[in-house]
């Protein structure tokens, strides 16, 4: 039993080889591409930057920016020399003014001081439900909502784009795309 399935594997293997060969030589590529995953070819390694995991910026207003940020709903880790704001798999970790202002602080951009962010957030829900947890949080839309190149698909792709600021002064994009 082991053997006539090892045969069948190899057989179909083969046979998915020829189908790939007659594929590539018409050039249908694309419209067949579902049927291309199941083929065991080697897969090309890909290095390089893939997304952010982090962005890092002082803070002025450790409460105040706590508060907001755990107001629009994300996660906020507090540590002693820096808090820690989560979605997703990203972060933003803003520096406490202890940490950042000390002269011994060197792992920063030097001339950093709050506000300097500038800082894309992807909503995922309504205009309306943006509006009802800005409002919540305090914040006022500076701008908005309007069209915006994103960065989806190598900056192809447009969506709608409402600005606030956080307490520290720093300017936050909501962007939805449909």
């Amino acid at each position: 039993m082991k053997t006539r399935a090892i045969v069948d594997t190899h057989e179909d293997y083969h046979s998915r080889r020829r189908f790939i060969k007659q594929i590539l030589a018409t050039g249908t590529i694309a419209s067949t591409a579902p049927y291309l995953v199941s083929a065991p070819v080697a897969q090309e390694q890909h290095f390089g930057v893939r997304c952010f995991d982090h962005v890092a910026l002082p803070m002025q207003n450790t409460k105040e920016m706590v508060t907001f940020y755990r107001a629009l709903g994300l996660h906020v880790n507090e540590g002693d020399r820096t808090c820690s704001v989560h979605f997703g798999d990203q972060k933003i970790n803003f520096h406490r003014p202890e940490s950042w202002q000390r002269e011994t602080f060197t792992l920063r951009a030097p001339s950093a001081r709050p506000p300097c962010g500038d800082l894309c957030f992807v909503w995922e829900g309504t205009a309306e439900s943006l509006i009802g947890v800005l409002n919540r949080a305090g914040a006022t839309i500076i701008e908005g909502p309007g069209d915006r190149i994103g960065g989806r698909n190598g900056g192809a792709v447009t969506g709608i784009s409402s600005y606030v600021r956080d307490p520290d002064g720093n300017l936050l994009e909501f962007m939805i795309y449909s």
